[in-house]
């Protein structure tokens, strides 16, 4: 099974590397702090060592910082926590970290003992000891492992991704599952922004950098090579070259109905993609909408639109799930079966599948829904499996030879329980749950809606306790993302609920347009020349907390990360009445430079193209680093960032800093030296970033915790 991420490149996956600072060719002149783009030169690090010493400072003078931090450390490293898990033929595979194994733990566990309140783990790899035997500091970053040609037979060739410090460019290194080591002169690639993958055991698709050319503006590989075991890198046959202005090229092989395929992709943007498969000796494109989603599920074709598609005599809408027999729609047929179509205010949420069921988790005005999807021969049968219609679906883990999978549920309020089924069976089983890492007593959820400034409903979540006295006076925390097609739904977080809601915070989730709740018009409705609705729609979920005097603007905070701080700073640089306090996290934020740092190029069709002055008008309009003014008064901001992200440059939150203070603004910056787009590489890490922004938010927002 290959899912549809690795056709329509996700998010996640579309983060290969740039250069750590562009050409002096491509600066623009009237910007004093280019320096602070170059990521690692002494003057720029001088600088943010001295910011985070202020920053230090002023946590350390906090009594209830210290105290927090170390609870939150209790948390993440809690031996509580869910392990969850991959499965690979008779056991499954969790990597795991805590206080003593800060790196972690790749380890495994047989089927039948992971049900056990305590499962026997065997340690299969110590990165711990593999960075001080290095002098590294490896972070995990995921195993691609080998498919058998039957259930029966062991898994045992995997690929290694080994990251410097969090970030996104990787070493590849083969690894034997049975050895519990490396393989002695195995497959290795050297650090890059690359992707691997099995086309048998001695045999790896390729897309990497290889040298001058071989990477794409966006800073992705533009060549996918077939490398044949035992013969060196440079021998490696072409089996497709993109254009240095695409996004990306790959390629992977997949099995489904006893017959392995063979696909490459062509990403010519971040929703367009070209998917070729080996068909009768040659590469053939897979006759969809450039911007669908493809997965093969036994025989057949599964496409997911994204805008409507007319074929065969008849309009299917964005948004929908069909099926075809992939021999017969490869052959010319164009006879699709409907799995899915959406309603105005519901849309898919994710799509997987076991041996005989595709799973589609939807969302009802987001709210969640799981259904089974299966042939009977004749046609597809729907059976709706019965859960709560609250919080999130999430954590799908199925294996192609069983038709047993596992999901998790949660809610700001309820701990997430991973659960157990069978398609087509009765019975649901809790596997295990989180603890009740706070007090959740008297917090209850309910689903708002604002009206943004053209008239769109918004819906948002608000958890608060009961009996919350609509006074003006709650500390409230609104969080937002508003992009890439990506949904926010509900979760829960005992580092969330130990130092904001136990304390006696409001916290509330708004689902803005540019992400995924509504479906890609929902998406659609604010991209490029419409990129400023999301900011509306923030603003108005704003407004509608002060009009319900749940809050209000001294009393108010809002928080977002990587796109999210993108969301956040504009929305306080366009609307700075409206908070109290602002936390951007890994930010987006010089609008007009985006594209020229990192993998920002890639992200060209969300935002638009600076380079094109019809585009460079409606971002210059919004764009935070060009925005700000002197003599406005602002909220505080937090701003977090990571030296080692590699894709958001940490060059937009240092210059935003720079810039601010030197218009008189009070901000307060920290830098974590490692941790990539994460922020951090460690528990320890994590637990100082959100004792950091917890701290910031209680001293900004005025009220005293709960005791």
């Amino acid at each position: 099974m290959r899912l549809a991420q690795l056709a329509q490149l996700s998010l996640s996956a579309l983060m290969f590397t740039m250069p750590l600072s562009a050409s002096a060719a491509d600066a623009p002149a009237d910007d004093p702090y280019l320096w602070l783009e170059e990521v690692e030169a002494p003057k720029a690090l001088d600088w943010v060592r001295a910011q985070n010493a202020q920053a230090e400072q002023e946590f350390a003078a906090d009594r209830a910082y210290e105290p927090l931090r170390a609870e939150l450390l209790r948390i993440v490293n809690s031996r509580d926590r869910i392990p969850f898990v991959t499965r690979m033929g008779s056991h499954y595979y969790n990597l795991w970290r805590d206080a003593a194994n800060p790196r972690g733990l790749w380890r495994r566990t047989p089927l039948a003992e992971y049900a056990k309140a305590q499962p026997a783990w065997e340690v299969v790899l110590d990165l711990d000891a593999l960075g001080k035997a290095e002098n590294i500091n490896w972070v995990w970053a995921g195993a691609d492992c080998l498919r058998p040609d039957t259930p029966a037979q062991p898994y045992r060739r995997c690929l290694l991704a080994l990251s410097r410090g969090g970030a996104d460019a990787t070493v590849l290194r083969e690894f034997d599952l049975v050895d519990k080591a490396f393989v002695k002169d195995g497959f290795a690639l050297p650090e890059a922004k690359q992707d691997a993958n099995w086309k048998d055991l001695d045999t790896l698709w390729v897309a990497s950098d290889f040298g001058p050319g071989s990477m794409t503006t966006s800073g992705y590989p533009r060549t996918v090579k077939e490398w044949r075991r035992g013969t060196p890198l440079a021998a490696a046959r072409t089996v497709y070259e993109g254009r240095a202005t695409d996004v990306s090229v790959g390629a992977y092989s997949e099995r489904e109905s006893g017959a392995r395929r063979d696909w490459v992709y062509r990403s010519i943007a971040f929703w367009n993609t070209e998917l070729f498969v080996q068909h009768d000796g040659r590469l053939v494109r897979v006759d969809v909408p450039r911007d669908a989603s493809v997965q093969v599920f036994d025989d057949w074709l599964l496409v997911r639109t994204r805008t409507p598609w007319t074929v065969g005599g008849q309009t299917y809408p964005a948004g929908a799930l069909l099926a075809a027999k992939f021999e017969d729609f490869m052959q010319g047929g164009r006879r699709l079966d409907v799995l899915y179509a959406p309603t105005a205010r519901s849309s898919i949420d994710f799509v997987g599948q076991t041996q005989s069921a595709v799973l589609l988790a939807e969302l009802d005005n987001v709210r969640p829904r799981l259904w089974e999807l299966s042939h009977d021969g004749k046609s597809w049968q729907r059976r709706r499996v019965a859960l709560p219609d609250e919080g999130q679906i999430g954590h799908l883990s199925t294996y192609w030879a069983s038709d047993d999978y596992m999901f998790s549920r949660q809610d700001f309020t309820t701990p997430t329980t991973l659960m157990m089924r069978t398609a087509g069976g009765q019975d649901t089983q809790a596997l295990r749950s989180l603890p009740r890492f706070f007090d959740a007593g008297g917090i209850n959820t309910r689903q708002f809606e604002a009206t943004s400034r053209d008239g769109t409903r918004i819906p948002y979540f608000i958890a608060r306790r009961e009996g919350l006295n609509p006074d003006g006076g709650n500390p409230t925390l609104l969080y937002g993302y508003g992009g890439f097609a990506v949904t926010q739904l509900p979760w829960y977080s005992g580092v969330f609920g130990k130092g904001w809601l136990e304390r006696g915070g409001v916290l509330v989730l708004a689902n803005l347009r540019g992400g995924g709740e509504f479906g890609p018009d929902w998406h659609r409705a604010a991209q490029r020349e419409n990129k400023q609705r999301t900011w509306d729609d923030m603003a108005a979920v704003a407004e509608d907390l002060i009009q319900r005097k749940i809050t209000s603007p001294r009393h108010l905070g809002i928080m977002g990360g990587s796109q999210g701080g993108l969301l956040v700073t504009a929305t306080m640089v366009q609307r700075p009445e409206l908070f109290g306090a602002v936390v951007s996290q890994v930010p987006l934020i010089d609008m007009l430079r985006y594209h020229k740092l990192l993998a920002g190029a890639s992200w060209i069709a969300e935002y638009g193209d600076p380079d094109q002055p019809e585009d460079r008008a409606f971002i210059a309009r919004y764009s935070p680093y060009q925005n700000v003014k002197q003599g406005v008064r602002y909220p505080r901001i937090f701003l977090y960032t990571s030296t080692r992200d590699d894709r958001v440059h940490p060059g937009h939150a240092r210059k935003m800093v720079a810039r601010m203070a030197e218009q008189g603004h009070d901000v307060l910056y920290f830098e974590n030296i490692e941790g990539g787009h994460g922020a951090a590489a460690t528990n320890e890490q994590a637990a100082r970033m959100w004792a950091q922004t917890f701290s910031f938010l209680w001293r900004q927002l005025g009220a005293k915790p709960r005791p």
